[in-house]
Order: structure tokens, then sequence, then C-alpha cells
């Protein structure tokens, strides 16, 4: 009996290793993925632009998506707490530098200090404007609960998710980069707690 539990213990100390060896890739892919429920952009009223991403992918997608004719305008999330100046300021500026004009681009101050507090907060601005279909943007890895919780704070409206891209680390090869694992560590643990209002 002791010979064959080791015998079994053995082997499946084997297929671990195994499929470790030939899994670690996709396992690791997965995590990158998992989060990205962006789709191809359709024409929409506005855009809504979340806070955050402060590389600037959020708010040049959204210009791209204007300027490709997909909605008229883009709604910019915009909270007060960088040294008290609004964070839409910060990233128009920077979508100026980039060649698009300031008018694609409305603030919202926003005071929320979460993503649903966030959106919930969104939400009265998107029926504020009696908006019916939006183009949400976030950064690919945050898209999944971002509209998650969107869907949740207004169900009337059709939610489009569309991804920017991280500009500071590849979404395939994020555990390369200092960056990217933090992005996704940060991401799944919010992904986990987000249902307990954490």
């Amino acid at each position: 009996m002791p010979r064959r539990r080791g015998a079994f213990l053995l082997l499946l100390t084997l297929l671990v290793v195994a499929s470790a060896v030939f899994w670690w890739r996709p396992a690791l892919r997965f995590l990158a993925e998992y989060p990205d429920v962006g789709r191809p952009p359709v024409k929409a009223e506005a855009v809504v632009v979340l806070a955050g991403g402060w590389h600037g992918e959020r708010i040049l997608k959204a210009g791209e998506l204007v300027r490709a004719g997909y909605a008229p305008k883009a709604l910019v999330s915009s909270p007060s707490g960088w040294y008290e100046l609004p964070e839409c300021e910060a990233a128009t500026r920077l979508a100026a530098k980039r060649g698009y004009p300031g008018e694609y681009f409305e603030c919202v101050p926003v005071e929320g200090t979460s993503t649903r507090a966030e959106v919930i907060e969104l939400a009265a601005a998107v029926r504020g404007r009696g908006l019916k279909r939006i183009l949400l943007v976030s950064v690919s890895t945050h898209l999944r609960r971002a509209a998650t919780l969107a869907r949740e704070a207004m169900p009337e409206v059709t939610i489009v998710p569309v991804a920017a891209e991280p500009l500071h680390y590849e979404t395939a090869t994020w555990y390369a980069s200092r960056e990217g694992r933090k992005a996704i560590f940060l991401e799944w643990v919010k992904l986990v707690t987000s249902p307990f209002g954490i």
C-alpha cells in the first residue's frame, strides 16, 4: 500500500510539473485577457471615459473614437484628487498635445473614490443628457469590472465597452514588467472583492 501511495504521489507531482511547464503561458495570458470585455466600437451618443489611466491611454482612446465619428463628444470623469487639480484638465491637456481638439471633451466632476461610486455619479450625468447608448472607455484590464458596475448603475442605457490598451506594458507579456504585474494583481484583487463592496 505505501508503494502504491508513493507511486500515486510521484505521478501526481509529475502531472503538476508537466502542466506548469506546458500551461503557464496560457494561464498567465488568461489573467490579462479575462478582464478585457472590450468590443469593437459602434455609433453611440457619447463616449464615457473613466478616471485613471494616468499614462493617457483612456483619454487618447476617447479622442480617437470621437475623431472616427463613433460619437459626437466624450464625457470625461473628473475627480479632483491630483493636488486639487481636476483630472479631466490634465487629461484633456495631454489630448490637445496629441492633436485632439478641446471640443471633443466635456468634463464631468465626480467625488467618488471607487469605480462603483464613480459610475453612479456618471449615470446621473448620462441620464441628465438623455443618452441611451454610450461607449464606455477604460483600460482593457479594468473593463470587465467597470462595465459590470456601469450596467448596474444605468440598466436602461446600452453600454458598449471599448478597451484602451495600456501604454506602459504589453498585455500579452504583462508578467515581464513591474507595471504589468502590479496592474494585473490589483485588478484581480478588485475583481474578487468587488461583489462584497470593497
